[in-house]
């Protein structure tokens, strides 16, 4: 939304940055307040700035490429990681960069079921609509449609959530799983997995995200 820029990453980005890691902290245009996000446009935009880092003056090793992203980042973080399967002339087909895992914290995993359970709500505003009217967007944009990915993923969500239900990890892990997929699911019970919670380096979300980055490194 309107009112959450890169700057929520901010603390995240520096903990990384601190461990080692080259972090390339993304903005794009939000829904609210004539930000002209939403469909497709928030989509362009992230994909955009992935395909964007090949002209990084830096050392970076762009085989190596992880996404994380925390509740609608977390969505478009598996989105992003699904770009290489999207049908020509999509939005963010043909990537140039391909990520190698995909990291969701508190995300918004499943579009569809969202909004299903909350239809005036933000998926209603991204997406223009809901899955029976805009199916064909729902099939691009959804991460749950694109399961399983063929990178690992990390999710991490709070069990009393209010904000994005843990049902929407849930429901992808449920999914990628059935599918032979490769995911990880960590609930993180009580207040210490609030929503913004996972934004916090000294949050309980953020030592296993970490730890499991470390096992890849």
């Amino acid at each position: 939304m309107s009112g959450y820029g890169k700057v929520v990453m901010r603390g995240l980005a520096g903990d990384l940055a601190r461990r080692g890691y080259a972090v390339w902290n993304i903005e794009y245009r939000r829904v609210g307040r004539g930000q002209g996000g939403g469909w497709p446009a928030t989509l362009v935009d992230v994909a955009a700035a992935i395909d964007h880092l090949p002209a990084v003056r830096a050392p970076l090793d762009l085989a190596r490429v992880t996404v994380l992203g925390h509740s609608a980042g977390g969505q478009l973080a598996l989105w992003a990681a699904s770009r290489s399967r999207l049908a020509d002339g999509a939005p963010g087909a043909a990537p140039r960069i391909e990520s190698v895992a995909a990291i969701s914290a508190a995300g918004v995993d499943d579009l569809a079921q969202s909004h299903r359970e909350v239809p005036d709500g933000a998926v209603e505003v991204l997406m223009g609509g809901g899955p029976d009217e805009h199916p064909e967007r729902y099939a691009v944009a959804d991460p749950i449609a694109h399961v399983p990915l063929a990178v690992p993923v990390l999710l991490v969500h709070g069990t009393d959530d209010a904000t994005v239900s843990v049902r929407r990890s849930r429901n992808y892990a449920q999914a990628a799983r059935a599918l032979g997929g490769e995911v990880d699911l960590i609930e993180i019970p009580g207040a210490a997995g609030a929503h913004r919670g996972h934004v916090d380096p000294a949050g309980a979300s953020w030592a296993p995200i970490t730890g499991w980055l470390a096992a890849r490194r």
